[in-house]
Parts: structure tokens; C-alpha cells; sequence
């Protein structure tokens, strides 16, 4: 007992504990989602798929894992060997750092940083170098093809990602997360229009252009986590199965968590900038710290279930259209929203 009491005082043990407790939620709900996935393809093209491995295959992602780990870890001959080992680390790492600014509650937040927006959009870059280095290391044409889409698709929607964060920091005064999010609390009516101190005039000019806003942060976040209709850089049908074709075992499981894990990342970030984050869409009603986690995580796998179900209803895009949606649609409206914001705030 005094041996836990020493282990809880000492602060570096807690940070420890608290840093690794977001890889926990990862795993439990990468195996989720896996589920939820496979399950939600099924029922849209009319079949059952998982059934045999526990009640209605529960059991078959804890078993699909198992045996992913199990997979021999092979390294191509005339892969960069070096590089082809840090790509799927240094791809994970990004992601997971992001985790660090997500204000899950009132209470627990990874760092409660003044520039928490800023940190996301700048180690969202990490994965990027991580995917083309996969792509090169592998020595593999369809890889390098891969990771090269994979890095124009990525840095052309982090613009209009980096736009709408932008428009939200204009609206609160804020780039931390929790102070975006407490903007937003009181309930379902202060989502998107905003709380705070400004008045319901101003808010509602505002109105069409958060809106607009939304939407957009909602497509880029898509294209960001290389989900259809935005899945180039992994087009089966093209790339073999894209930078990490050469990939198997541990090393392939990263890259797979990776995807998941960026998945509910991206869907945070949309529910803490516009959809009140931990906050109760009841107002005070079942509001608090606990409550906050639960809502959090709920609102971002909403998000996550419209991803999933956009995935396997809409087809792929071109290389040429993925960049025309990018540069020609989604950044001229949200360079338009931001001047409408910004005239509305000043004047």
C-alpha cells in the first residue's frame, strides 16, 4: 500500500500513467470501429459478415489482431532498412501525440497548451513524413506512388483544415481547445453559432459561414485520413494496396491503428471546434466531468459511424479531382468565410 501511496506522489509516474492512458482508449476502440466497420459494409451491401467468432463475431477483430501479430515481420532485400523500421513509428507518433491536445473532459486533457489547435495541424505533419518514407524505403514503385499521393493529398487539405481552425480561433480568441470548448457550453444552442460574450445578432450573421465552415473542416478531415472517396494513396485497384504494400506483421498493425486512430482524431477536432466538445447538449443536465468523456467520445463516433458509411457508399475520386475539390472548391469558400467573419467581428 505505501508502495502505491510513493508511486502516486511522484509526479513523473502520474504523467506516465495519464500519457499512456489515451493508447488504452486507442486499442479498445480501434477494435470497436474495426467492427463497427466491417458490420456497417455488410448490412449497406446486403450480407452479414462477422457471425462465427463469438455472438455475431464480436470476438473476430480481438482474433483478426491476434493473428496480425502473428504475422511474420518481413523486410524486402533492397528496402532503406533503416527508414523502412521509423516510417511506420514516426507515422503512429504523430498521430498519438495529437491525442495530447484533445480536451477529452473538464478535467483531462493531455496538455492544456495555449496554441493546442496550432500543435494539431503541425504534428499532423509527422504522419505525412512518415507515409512517404514508408513509400521510399520500400523500393517499391507502387509504394513511392503511394506515399507521393498520399503527401500532395495530405498537405493540399491541411490548407483548408488550417483555414476553418482559423475562422473558429477568430470567432473565440483562442487557440487552446478547453477554451474554445467552454465557449460552447450551455447546451445544443451554443454549438456552432457560439456562446461567450457575443450578442445573438452577431451570432447569427455568423451562423452560414460556422456552418459552411463545418462542412468543409468535415470533407478536409475525410481527405486527411485517406478515406474514401479520398483513398488514393491506397487504391487497391491501382497501387496493390499502396505505401505500405511491403508492410507486414507489427509494423503493418501501426500503420493500421494509425488510420483508425487519426480516424477518431479528425472527428474530435470537429466535435471540439463546432459541436461543444465534453459540454451536455441539455445545458447544466447530465453535465460534469464523467458525463464530459462520455459526450466527447460519443459526438466524435457519430462522426466516425458517417465516415464509415460514406466510405462504402460513395466511389473514389480522381488524382486530378481530389486536387480540384481541394484548391478550385473547399479553400476559395473557406477564404470567403474567413473574410465574411472577419468583417462581421470588426464591424
Amino acid at each position: 500500500m505505501e508502495f502505491i501511496q510513493t508511486l502516486l506522489a511522484n509526479e513523473l509516474v502520474v504523467s506516465i500513467f495519464l500519457s499512456l492512458l489515451p493508447l488504452v482508449f486507442i486499442i479498445v476502440y480501434a477494435l470497436v470501429v474495426l467492427y463497427t466497420e466491417m458490420k456497417v459494409a455488410a448490412h449497406i451491401q446486403d450480407r452479414v459478415a462477422y457471425m462465427r467468432t463469438g455472438w455475431h463475431g464480436l470476438l473476430q477483430p480481438i482474433a483478426d489482431m491476434l493473428k496480425l501479430l502473428q504475422k511474420e515481420d518481413i523486410i524486402p532485400d533492397k528496402a532503406d532498412k533503416l527508414l523502412f523500421r521509423l516510417a511506420p513509428i514516426i507515422a503512429f507518433v504523430g498521430t498519438y501525440a495529437a491525442y495530447a491536445v484533445l480536451p477529452f473532459s473538464s478535467i483531462y486533457i493531455g496538455s492544456n497548451i495555449n496554441l493546442g489547435a496550432f500543435f494539431l495541424v503541425a504534428v499532423g505533419s509527422l504522419v505525412v513524413v512518415g507515409i512517404l518514407m514508408a513509400g521510399w524505403a520500400s523500393n517499391n514503385k507502387w509504394s513511392l506512388f503511394g506515399g507521393v499521393r498520399s503527401a500532395a493529398q495530405m498537405i493540399s487539405y491541411e490548407i483548408p483544415t488550417a483555414i476553418a481552425i482559423i475562422i473558429v480561433v477568430m470567432i473565440t480568441g483562442s487557440l487552446n481547445l478547453q477554451d474554445v470548448t467552454k465557449f460552447q457550453d450551455g447546451g445544443i444552442g451554443n454549438w456552432v453559432v457560439f456562446g461567450g460574450p457575443l450578442p445573438w445578432s452577431q451570432k447569427l450573421m455568423l451562423m452560414p459561414f460556422t456552418i459552411i465552415t463545418f462542412f468543409i473542416l468535415f470533407v478536409s478531415s475525410i481527405a486527411e485520413v485517406n478515406r474514401t472517396p479520398f483513398d488514393l494513396p491506397e487504391a487497391e485497384s491501382e497501387l496493390v494496396q499502396g505505401f505500405n504494400t511491403e508492410y507486414s506483421g507489427m509494423r503493418f498493425a501501426m500503420f493500421y491503428l494509425s488510420e483508425y486512430a487519426n480516424l477518431f482524431t479528425v472527428s474530435a477536432v470537429g466535435v471540439a471546434l463546432f459541436l461543444g466538445g465534453w459540454s451536455s447538449p441539455f445545458g447544466t443536465f447530465m453535465s460534469g466531468p464523467v458525463w464530459g468523456i462520455f459526450w466527447f467520445v460519443a459526438k466524435a463516433y457519430v462522426f466516425v459511424l458517417i465516415q464509415i458509411w460514406v466510405r462504402w457508399t460513395l466511389p473514389r475520386l480522381r488524382v486530378d479531382q481530389l486536387m480540384y475539390v481541394s484548391w478550385k472548391v473547399l479553400t476559395p469558400w473557406l477564404f470567403a468565410c474567413l473574410l465574411a467573419v472577419g468583417l462581421i467581428l470588426v464591424l
